[in-house]
C-alpha cells in the first residue's frame, strides 16, 4: 500500500491562542481543522524560543542533545551528524519540500529537504499560495511527499495595515498578563495576525481538498512555542511552552475519529510518531516517545512527564524543568531577574503597562502545584508539605540530564562564535 503524504503547517509564536484551546479569536479555518483532528490539549514544546524549539520538533531530540541550544543567527547550529524528519523520509522514498520559513540553520540545505521553494515572503499569504501552486502542479501518481509550510505569523510586529486588529474591549486577557489598555491593545493586534495566518491555512486546506488529497495525507498543525508576551515566550512557565497541536489522520490509517486528547505529549515526540505511522525505521538516538497509538487507536499517551529547557536566547539564561500532570519543578542555573524579556517583548505595548516587578531576582528553584495553582504564582519549593514532591521531581530532572548527557550539569555552556547581525535579527526570532 502506498504510504500517505505528510503536510506540516507551523506558525510562529502562537502558543495555544485559538478557540480550540479556549480563546475567542477569529480563525474559522483553524476551528474547522480542530473539528476534524485529534486536538492535543497538553502538548509542550521542549523550549520557549524559536530555533531550539524547532530543532527538537524536526529531530526528535532535545536541544542540548542536537546542538541547537540557541538562535541560529547567534551562531547556533545542529551538531555534526544530526538527522531530521525530511532526511529520514527522504531515505524512505518521500519527496521532501519546504515552503517558507525555517529557523534551524543559516545553511538552507542543512534541514535536509529535497526542495526549498522560495516565496515572495515568509508571510502566511505568500507561503500558502506557493503551497497551493505546488500541490496543484505535482504529479498525482508521484512519490509520497512531506510538505512543510512555515509561516512568519504570528511573530511580532503586527502593523494594523497588514493585520487589522479587533476591538481591545472584546479580547480575552490571559490570567498571566495585567488587564489594562496596553495589554488589550497588544492582544487585539495579536488576534489580527492570527486571523491573517488562518486565511493562509485555509488556502492550503482548500488545495488539499481540490487535489483529492484529504484522505491520503496526515496533516499536522502546530507552532514553535508560547505566545509573544511577558511570562510566556522565553520562559518555562506553561504559557511559554504550551503549544497547539492538531493532527488530522486519513481514515485508512485507523478508525479513530476527531477527538480531544488530554494526555501529556511533547514536540520531541512528533518524529517517532510520524515514522511509526509511516512504517519507517526509528533511529536509535531519537529521544521522543511515539504517540502513534493515540492517533491510530485512541490509546492514551504514555508520558508521565515532559522535560523543558532554555539555555540561550538574547543572552545566557540556563533553565531546566520537568512538568507532570500535576506539578512543575524549575531549576534556574544562573542568578537572573524573574523575567528576562527578549527584545521584541521589551518593546511591546504589554511591557509598557506591566511595571518592573519582574526585575526582582528569581529563585534558584521553583515548584508549582498545577492543579491548585494553574497560573504558577505560588512557589512551593520551601513548603514542608511539598518537600516530597520537590525531591522526587528534582531527582527525576537530574536523572534525565545525566541520561541525555546535558552539559549544563558540568558548568556554563559556552556560546558559539557570535554573528554580527544578531542584535537586529533578535526582533524577528
Amino acid at each position: 500500500m502506498r504510504r500517505p503524504n505528510v503536510v506540516v503547517v507551523h506558525w510562529h509564536d502562537l502558543g495555544t491562542h485559538l478557540r480550540a484551546y479556549g480563546y475567542d479569536v477569529d480563525a474559522p479555518h483553524t476551528d474547522a481543522l480542530a473539528e476534524q483532528s485529534t486536538v492535543f490539549e497538553r502538548c509542550f514544546s521542549t523550549s520557549p524560543l524559536c530555533s531550539p524549539a524547532r530543532g527538537a520538533l524536526w529531530t526528535g531530540r532535545y536541544p542540548h542533545s542536537n546542538g541547537l541550544q540557541g538562535l541560529t543567527h547567534r551562531g547556533w547550529e545542529y551538531g555534526e551528524g544530526e538527522r531530521t524528519l525530511p532526511m529520514h523520509l527522504g531515505d524512505a522514498g518521500y519527496r521532501t519540500v519546504l515552503i517558507g520559513l525555517q529557523h534551524e540553520s543559516r545553511d538552507r540545505g542543512r534541514p535536509g529537504f529535497d526542495e526549498h521553494v522560495v516565496c515572495a515572503s515568509n508571510r502566511a499569504g505568500d507561503v500558502a499560495e506557493a503551497a497551493a501552486r505546488w500541490l496543484d502542479a505535482r504529479e498525482a501518481d508521484g512519490d509520497p511527499f512531506l510538505l512543510v509550510c512555515g509561516m512568519l505569523e504570528v511573530h511580532r510586529d503586527w502593523p494594523a495595515q497588514r493585520y487589522p486588529p479587533g476591538s481591545p474591549d472584546a479580547v480575552d486577557v490571559p490570567r498571566y498578563l495585567p488587564d489594562n489598555e496596553h495589554t488589550r491593545e497588544d492582544i487585539a493586534a495579536f488576534g489580527g495576525a492570527i486571523t491573517v495566518a488562518d486565511r493562509g491555512l485555509g488556502i492550503i486546506l482548500d488545495a488539499l481538498r481540490r487535489n483529492g488529497l484529504d484522505d491520503d495525507t496526515i496533516l499536522v498543525f502546530t507552532t514553535d512555542h508560547g505566545a509573544p508576551f511577558p511570562r510566556a515566550k522565553g520562559t518555562l512557565y506553561d504559557p511559554g511552552v504550551h503549544v497547539a497541536l492538531m493532527v488530522r489522520m486519513p481514515t485508512r490509517l485507523g478508525p479513530v475519529g476527531p477527538r480531544r486528547e488530554p494526555g501529556l505529549v511533547s514536540h520531541v515526540d512528533l518524529v517517532p510518531t510520524l515514522l511509526e505511522l509511516l512504517g519507517v525505521a526509528l533511529p536509535g538516538d531519537v529521544q521522543g516517545v511515539s504517540f502513534a497509538a493515540t492517533l491510530r487507536d485512541g490509546a492514551a499517551p504514555t508520558r508521565r512527564e515532559v522535560f523543558l529547557e532554555k539555555t540561550y536566547h538574547a543572552d545566557y539564561d540556563p533553565i531546566r524543568a520537568i512538568r507532570t500532570e500535576s506539578h512543575k519543578y524549575i531549576h534556574n542555573f544562573e542568578p537572573r531577574p524573574l523575567l528576562a524579556l527578549p527584545p521584541d517583548l521589551e518593546a511591546s505595548p504589554t511591557r509598557r503597562g506591566m511595571g518592573d516587578a519582574h526585575l526582582a531576582p528569581r529563585p534558584q528553584e521553583e515548584l508549582y502545584d498545577l492543579v491548585a495553582d494553574p497560573g504558577e504564582t505560588t512557589n512551593l519549593v520551601d513548603d514542608p508539605g511539598s518537600a516530597e514532591v520537590a525531591g522526587d521531581l528534582r531527582e527525576r530532572l537530574d536523572a534525565f540530564m545525566i541520561a541525555t548527557n546535558d552539559a549544563l550539569r558540568h558548568g556554563p555552556v559556552p556560546v558559539p562564535v557570535s554573528d554580527a547581525p544578531a542584535l537586529a535579527a533578535d526582533r524577528t526570532a
